[in-house]
């Protein structure tokens, strides 16, 4: 029996890190035979819940030493882990989970990961030498490869796939337009219902104000029925509430705090999505939901360009004038943008195979 050990940003109720842990654990447990999977996590007790594996607390570190001592091959991914643009001691921590693995002669993977943003000259150094020395590199855009190929890792040693989210299967649409009813969000017979996935912080920013303006305009010219949907619960929710608040009516906020396959079906019950968290997007195309994307990461202008979109601006110089012919745009083509979609995602979704093929060579000692 192999032992695989993950380690990521999980533990923490984030939908998109979440669905990147059971699409990861769902492709492992279909590619390869006689496999034990332990993730390292914030609540070990509801991954092992959730996904049925053995789970360890991933800021403890006899636990962490421990687990790392156990298995045969880390896995460090997928997700955004190995960038210093939110947190410096982000990338500190995953690298540090590397080089013990590579210290105690354990294998190591780096899975479908997005690398990057990394500005810090010291965390470009420290990632070059630790990843030149893993036993297999995927990353999810060509974007991480780049990267990785100026800081000094060799070309050849990386491939290039997709984010893992996109295998997760479409949900019933059933699901979501109950939550949606019992929520006060449900659709309305005759009028649009779109969905906003905002990620801001601060809310007094200009690109809330020119929310509300978007907001405004689209109850104004379509009659549409907005829908404000917080992805990241603990960080979403308080944008999602200030923009109700401030559009008395013309918008409905999502309260409650969902599961992925709740939100991928909630997801799939708008007629079309304004999406700045990346999951969301993915779980638009998943969903076969036309959508316009916001960016504010290199990450959403990567996974819009692979399914052959653009982001319509970022969240700081986003404004109405902008997003009234994007709109238009998408809506009035809203057929052939999802035709695209699905064309590029079934190329993206045969990629994903690269990262089981590669575990089960250097499992099996055929790769070093």
């Amino acid at each position: 029996m192999h032992r695989l050990l993950i380690s990521g940003y999980y533990g923490f109720n984030n939908i998109g890190d979440e669905s990147v842990l059971r699409t990861v654990i769902d492709a492992l447990r279909d590619g390869l035979k006689d496999i034990e999977i332990t993730v390292l996590s914030a609540d070990p007790e509801d991954t092992r819940q959730k996904y049925g594996v053995n789970a360890v607390p991933r800021m403890k570190p006899w636990a962490i030493l421990k687990a790392v001592a156990r298995c045969d091959l880390l896995i460090s991914g997928g997700g955004s882990l190995l960038q210093d643009a939110t947190s410096r001691r982000s990338i500190q921590y995953y690298l540090l989970i590397i080089w013990l693995a590579l210290l105690l002669r354990k294998k190591v993977f780096i899975y479908s990961q997005g690398i990057g943003p990394i500005n810090s000259p010291r965390n470009r150094r420290r990632t070059a030498r630790a990843l030149k020395r893993v036993h297999g590199i995927v990353v999810r855009d060509s974007r991480s490869k780049r990267l990785l190929q100026e800081i000094g890792v060799p070309p050849n040693k990386v491939y290039v796939t997709a984010d893992p989210v996109l295998r997760v299967k479409p949900a019933d649409l059933s699901q979501g337009a109950a939550i949606l009813e019992a929520e006060g969000c449900g659709k309305r017979p005759g009028r649009l219902t779109i969905g906003w996935a905002i990620r801001e912080r601060d809310l007094s920013a200009p690109f809330v104000d020119q929310l509300e303006r978007s907001i405004r305009w689209l109850a104004e010219e379509y009659r549409a029925d907005c829908v404000l949907i917080p992805f990241y619960h603990a960080e979403d929710l308080a944008v999602a509430e200030e923009l109700e608040r401030r559009l008395e009516g013309k918008a409905r906020c999502v309260r409650e705090k969902h599961l992925s396959d709740e939100m991928l079906s909630i997801i799939g019950n708008m007629d079309l999505l304004v999406g700045v968290r990346l999951h969301s997007l993915i779980y638009a195309a998943v969903m076969q939901v036309p959508m316009v994307g916001i960016s504010y990461d290199p990450k959403i202008d990567s996974f819009l360009g692979s399914v052959g979109l653009t982001a319509m601006s970022d969240t700081v110089t986003f404004t109405l004038e902008k997003f009234q012919p994007a709109f238009r745009s998408a809506w009035d083509h809203r057929a052939e943008q999802v035709a695209t979609v699905n064309r590029a995602m079934a190329k993206l979704l045969k990629k994903l195979d690269t990262n089981e093929r590669l575990i089960g060579e250097i499992l099996d000692g055929k790769k070093r």
